[in-house]
């Protein structure tokens, strides 16, 4: 007679790792949820009343914002990138999974910029390091808007291409600057492209998609330094990468094969560091 068995979220509400089945799946979303040592990533799955069930703790106690949050902690952590005493911009800020991140990695600003209204958490709108843009697109970027060019730019955009509004983004960067961009293979590849299910599975598709972001960051004075996988997926199962750029000098000079590097990289999974030129300019941190 086989064991009997339970949902992966109603073990951990009762187990007490978690408060409900709703922050369960949220733990689990989160990659948060380890079965017997190895990852969870559904709340569907079944596990046995003997199975050791492990939740990882977030830091400082307290839970991130969203989901995405944990996106771009492991891309700064996976690409090298220390947000600390730094004026950033987070274009399409959302309920502020980015945003939460960038302060508690010590940012000294951060200027949260959404085409919506009142998405942003009221913890972090209240926060005086926080300056609140709702109602405005990407595409209207200026440093005057935003109170200057902003040192770090983080970007998580959904129903658009980044080559479209690359060039705003790289204008509300500080020469010197940094762009830490969340690439989603949907909204790159085309409508065409695109299949019924809204998830692109072709590594080859995936890694175009990535290479011609950089291409077009290229064209407008970016320098690529690294590319790299999502820490987790997104919700519909898309495998998304951070592209880190730098706003370089107009004489800089970007490898020849940067953009095919950058597409070997994405096409394996795997972080790629890219030697960037001298630049001049960098306005130190605060």
């Amino acid at each position: 007679m086989s064991e009997p068995t339970v949902r992966l979220d109603v073990a951990l509400q009762r187990d007490g790792h978690a408060r409900s089945r709703t922050h369960a799946r949220r733990i689990i979303e989160e990659g948060r949820a380890r079965i017997d040592g190895k990852l969870a990533e559904k709340p569907s799955v079944q596990v046995t009343a003997d199975a050791r069930l492990e939740v990882e703790q977030v830091p400082d106690g307290g839970e991130y914002a969203s989901r995405a949050a944990h996106k771009l902690l492991g891309a700064l952590d996976d690409l090298g990138i220390d947000p600390a005493g730094m004026r950033c911009l987070d274009a399409g800020a959302s309920h502020g999974g980015f945003t939460d991140v960038l302060l508690r990695r010590g940012a000294d600003r951060v200027v949260a910029v959404d085409i919506g209204h009142g998405q942003l958490l009221p913890r972090l709108a209240a926060d005086p390091r926080v300056i609140v843009i709702d109602g405005t697109s990407v595409r209207d970027l200026t440093p005057e808007l935003i109170g200057g060019a902003a040192q770090l730019v983080v970007a998580d955009l959904s129903f658009i291409s980044l080559r479209t509004v690359i060039e705003p983004l790289a204008r509300a960067t500080v020469i010197g600057g940094e762009l830490l961009l969340m690439v989603k293979p949907q909204f790159e590849v085309g409508r065409a492209a695109l299949p019924r299910s809204g998830v692109v599975s072709d590594a080859a598709q995936r890694a175009s998609a990535v290479a011609r972001v950089a291409a077009a960051a290229i064209e407008v004075g970016l320098v690529p330094c690294a590319v790299g996988p999502s820490a987790l997926h997104g919700q519909d199962g898309n495998r998304e990468s951070f592209l880190h750029l730098r706003r370089a000098r107009e004489d800089s000079q970007v490898p020849t094969d940067c953009c095919d590097m950058i597409e070997d990289a994405v096409r394996a999974d795997r972080v790629m560091h890219i030697r960037a030129p001298e630049i001049t300019g960098t306005e130190g941190k605060r």
